[in-house]
């Protein structure tokens, strides 16, 4: 086994680069690294101490979607999730990044860094702070996914592609913080989150990571 994945499963950006993974029927190994308190040789693979990173062979590579761009061209045998022609590849990226740049903010280092990892820690919730991203702030981007989406299946094209599951993961994150969209509101991107979540990928990750809530939720 080439591949090895390091970074922790809750961190949205280990699961999107796992998620491709199993989409592509990858083998890997996970090695944990926590978002901090890392160890020093962990600065060899990305001296911004930021998680993921990847090591295939002797290639090391650090940035989720560095990685996961990365894993799609060098293993095309199997599934191509950056999408079939350039207009769709370049929509491809934009919402990956979309998701990694504006949700992340909201659903993982608001909703979620809020409601589950500060109480873990014994510190306290910033409820004010989350309300104001559930009804100010993450609306106006569901607005516009819904509208990008439309009636759709998938975000680009007619297949899975990696903005689906940069989507996703954002979303989980969100749920893992005891929220969910609003599927009167947002009724597209909320049946699109269904039949992400429902894929055998997910599924096959979603079970360990309630586990670590559980054990998180026991320090709280």
């Amino acid at each position: 086994m080439s591949l090895t994945v390091y970074g922790a499963p809750l961190s949205p950006y280990v699961r999107k680069v796992r998620l491709l993974l199993a989409e592509k029927a990858l083998d890997y190994k996970l090695e944990i690294i926590l978002p901090f308190a890392q160890p020093a040789w962990f600065r060899d693979l990305n001296p911004l101490e930021r998680i993921p990173a990847l090591k295939d062979g002797e290639l090391t590579l650090a940035d989720s979607s560095v990685i996961c761009h990365y894993l799609d061209e060098k293993y095309p045998q199997s599934s191509n999730l950056l999408g079939r022609t350039p207009e769709q590849r370049a929509q491809v990226r934009w919402l990956e990044k979309y998701a990694d740049y504006e949700l992340a903010p909201l659903c993982t280092f608001t909703v979620f860094r809020n409601r589950v990892l500060k109480p873990s820690m014994g510190k306290p919730c910033d409820e004010a702070t989350v309300q104001k991203a559930l009804h100010e702030q993450l609306p106006p981007h569901f607005d516009y996914l819904e509208k990008i989406l439309g009636p759709a299946e998938y975000l680009v094209g007619d297949s899975l592609t990696l903005a689906d599951l940069a989507l996703a993961c954002q979303l989980v994150n969100m749920q893992h913080g005891g929220e969910q969209l609003d599927a009167e509101r947002w009724p597209n991107l909320s049946a699109h989150y269904t039949r992400i979540t429902a894929r055998d990928s997910v599924q096959g990750l979603l079970p360990g990571e309630q586990k670590m809530l559980a054990k998180m939720a026991t320090k709280a």
